[in-house]
């Protein structure tokens, strides 16, 4: 598991660099599989929620990442108690696309109200499952 507070809109790169540096020591010192869309999944998923979070809520938010049975969990904590409502899929919309994306790229979305704030978590299956790859399936 590794974690990290983020204060800044300069911190959403150093959150997605985490992400990364998680995901590559998961592999090369524990030589756990991680798919490589996966490395672009997580990346995005840690990039969408920090910045809402940096947007949406006053002060810090940490960022947690860890693994359990094969599926890595992204949890995003912020000092704002509201919960993020996805809008419906429409192509034409120009932005506020990023829940959208995160639900669409995760295996599970989890979003609950803590004493103080809130915490989201999502989490993506780190490999890729080969029946449902050769099916043209998108395993997530």
């Amino acid at each position: 598991m590794v974690g990290a507070a983020f204060e800044g809109s300069e911190d959403i790169s150093a959150a997605r660099r985490l992400a990364r540096s998680f995901l590559t020591d998961l592999h090369q010192v524990h030589g756990v599989p991680v798919a490589d869309r996966v490395t672009g999944g997580v990346q995005l998923v840690v990039s969408e929620l920090v910045t809402n979070a940096r947007k949406y809520a006053p002060g810090p938010c940490l960022l947690t990442l860890e693994v359990n049975e094969g599926v890595v969990e992204v949890t995003v904590w912020d000092s704002n108690p509201c919960l993020p409502v996805a809008q419906a899929p429409d192509p034409d919309r120009v932005g506020q696309h990023g829940l959208e994306i995160v639900m669409a790229l995760c295996r599970s979305f989890e979003m609950h109200r803590e004493p103080v704030g809130k915490r989201i978590m999502a989490a993506l299956v780190l490999a890729d499952d080969p029946i449902g790859d050769e099916a043209g399936e998108q395993i997530c």
